[in-house]
């Protein structure tokens, strides 16, 4: 790690700057003094993404970490604009070694995949327990590219929030609760020519979001080797995993335990919050101290899906 800017207290961002110096933008909030819970977001999505999530498990004396991986949010992007997954595991291993001891992680879509991988792969293990929302090793294709499509549809912007919000309604009508206007107001970002376009950086859409598949196998193996508490908790309509992925998972890691939110789809933290934090908060309650392992060192061993 070349630098470490964490803030101490409540919701004030940092950063941590990565070995090619991208930098990450960091918020915490809680005490510092907690025990840390690093939430990693899904593809396209921001540290915005855990917000009511963090502040609910925050009030429970957790230090809950939340950050944009990088194309994403406020974080920087790489000089040459390529993007590989091994860049995006080395990054959350940087955070989550900058907290002084091992966090329980949460992380959804792609955030849970890049967990998975450095929980099966590194020891010391980075972890204290891990929590993947709506993501298995392998999902259903139909539902990713639903997501591809939603993020490529608007190349050219919106001409106010009202618009973009409209887009979000049509992809998510499942949602019971809509962002309001400042929420949704974080995720995009005035353009030269005046237009709101998304948060992330669209040069990831021609690699991150077609390398994924070629890497279950691996990902499902790292799974099997996978030693600390994990819960699983998915969306009843979700379109990315589906009962054949979770049986599939649960074989592979038969210490998992497996939750359902009924009425979420894949973006469930967001579908139902109430539901999916009271899932979280069951599952952090049996966790006991002897569960948290030595701090790892810094990405040994890491091999990188690349």
């Amino acid at each position: 790690m070349e630098d470490a800017s964490l803030p101490h207290s409540s919701s004030r961002p940092g950063s941590v700057r990565a070995r090619d110096g991208v930098t990450l933008v960091v918020e915490a909030r809680g005490s510092a003094t907690a025990p840390p819970l690093l939430f990693a977001h899904g593809f396209g999505q921001s540290r915005h993404a855990w917000t009511r999530t963090a502040e609910v498990l925050a009030a429970d004396g957790w230090r809950t970490v939340t950050f944009d991986a990088r194309g994403h949010g406020d974080s920087g992007r790489p000089a040459d604009g390529r993007y590989e997954l091994a860049q995006f595991i080395e990054d959350l291993l940087l955070v989550a070694h900058s907290l002084g001891q091992p966090p329980v992680l949460v992380g959804a879509s792609m955030g849970g995949l890049l967990g998975i991988a450095a929980a099966g792969e590194i020891r010391p293990d980075p972890f204290r327990a891990l929590v993947l929302v709506d993501i298995t090793p392998r999902w259903e294709g139909a539902g990713v590219e639903r997501m591809l499509e939603f993020m490529r549809a608007h190349p050219d912007g919106f001409v106010s929030l009202d618009d973009a919000a409209a887009a979000v309604a049509s992809y998510l009508p499942q949602r019971r609760r809509h962002k309001d206007r400042d929420e949704l107001a974080q995720l995009l970002r005035r353009s030269s020519d005046g237009r709101l376009r998304w948060h992330w950086d669209t040069a990831m859409l021609g690699s991150i979001a077609h390398d994924g598949e070629r890497h279950q196998q691996r990902l499902l193996d790292a799974a099997r080797k996978i030693a600390v508490p994990v819960l699983l908790v998915s969306g009843g309509r979700s379109d990315v995993v589906s009962h054949a992925t979770v049986t599939e998972f649960l074989q592979a890691v038969p210490h998992a335990e497996h939750v359902e939110v009924p009425h979420a789809g894949h973006t469930l933290a967001g579908d139902d919050n109430a539901a999916f934090a009271a899932a979280i908060e069951a599952f952090l309650r049996t966790l006991t101290s002897a569960a948290i392992p030595e701090p790892a060192a810094r990405a040994v061993g890491m091999r990188g899906l690349s």
